[in-house]
């Protein structure tokens, strides 16, 4: 079993209305890697440009309108994507209109396939450039969130907790006094009973996502084995997946190696991923658990019948708070998140082959 990929190759919007020329490209940078998307004038390249790109190339000269003004509206609809302009008439007119473009580079047609190759993995450079730059301003959102849920911590582990047992337990009290009622006294009063001990419940294991979030314990690595791991949890969740008329499976085609970290932890990251799979899967879905390995690494998928996660909130999945449930703290996904960083392994999201969602957890192989 191969390991799943998830990163798609770099996209580059070729916008030219020389045909042979196009088909040129095309083929010259399918053959590097790229993933090739062509426009053979404004218009097309507007509509193109809606799917995302890395990187344009844009000619200068298009029947329907002027390469640089298209240009600059492709580089204000993706900041983080770069363009590169390519003319047969180059002059310093032209060469200044461009950068005033935004564009990174400007090149004479016809160019030789090395120099076309090097400026675009400048370009591409760029464009990782600001990923980077997106992802360390993410970072320092998280760690601020962070900062705030620690603040928080102590005061709601004594001041909410504290009142919530009380509350609890004052209800079993009242709850074993009305099963003493004769039975057909006992409906109306224990519905709304049983409805306020659910929300009691339903507070505390947000209170308790809280605590752990903000005071992960101390990390005790023991070899894990991962078959074992998977069985626990398709039987732990067997029950539910049956309620929802949902397949719950565990694939594993060959022998996976150990890991090291703490099977009680593992399992719940686990559990909540499938959960979170059988939540989102229709009636007659599946979720499917597998895993493989490669090298010293192994790797462990989740992958569902649901709708899949959309490309904008992907970045935003991990964040503490977000949520896109009408009910739910926001932590579980940050909370699996942590523990796989404290485990040493790479949490990541994508589609499922079958249009789902993919999670990918990746843990190094114990030694």
């Amino acid at each position: 079993m191969s390991e799943p990929v998830l990163k798609s190759p770099p996209r580059v919007l070729v916008v030219d209305d020389n045909a042979a020329f196009l088909d040129n490209l095309q083929e010259l940078l399918g053959d590097a890697g790229y993933s090739v998307l062509g426009a053979s004038s404004c218009r097309a390249a507007r509509e193109r440009a809606r799917e995302g790109f890395d990187v344009a190339l844009v000619d200068l000269r298009l029947p329907d309108g002027d390469g640089t003004a298209l240009a600059a509206e492709l580089k204000a609809g993706a900041p983080d994507s770069e363009v590169v302009l390519l003319t047969g008439f180059a002059t310093l007119e032209t060469a200044v209109a461009a950068v005033r473009a935004g564009a990174c580079a400007y090149l004479m047609k016809p160019c030789a396939p090395q120099e076309l190759l090097l400026t675009l993995e400048q370009a591409m450079r760029q464009v990782r450039l600001h990923g980077e730059k997106r992802e360390l301003a993410r970072r320092a959102q998280v760690t601020e969130k962070l900062a705030a849920v620690g603040t928080m911590t102590a005061g709601l582990s004594h001041e909410i907790r504290n009142p919530l047992n009380a509350a609890a337990l004052q209800l079993s009290v009242l709850e074993r006094r009305l099963r003493k009622l004769p039975e057909g006294q006992q409906g109306p009063l224990l519905e709304p009973l049983l409805l306020v001990r659910d929300e009691i419940r339903r507070l505390d294991h947000i209170l308790e996502d809280f605590l752990q979030f903000a005071r992960p314990r101390e990390f005790r690595p023991v070899v894990v084995d991962v078959r074992e791991l998977m069985r626990r949890v398709v039987d732990l969740l067997s029950g539910q997946a049956e309620t929802r008329k949902v397949t719950l499976r565990a694939v594993q085609e060959e022998p996976v190696p150990p890991v090291a970290g703490e099977e009680e932890r593992l399992r719940q990251v686990l559990i909540n991923l499938c959960l979170n799979g059988l939540e989102a899967s229709p009636e007659g879905g599946q979720v499917t658990l597998s895993a493989g390995h490669e090298g010293a690494r192994v790797w462990l998928t989740v992958d569902d019948s649901g709708p899949g996660v959309p490309l904008e909130i992907r970045d935003r999945l991990f964040e503490p708070f977000f949520t896109t449930k009408a009910q739910g703290s926001g932590l579980g996904l940050p909370i699996v998140h942590a523990i796989v960083t404290q485990h040493g392994g790479t949490l990541e999201v994508g589609t499922a082959p079958g249009g789902g969602a993919r999670f990918i957890l990746h843990l190094p192989a114990a030694r």
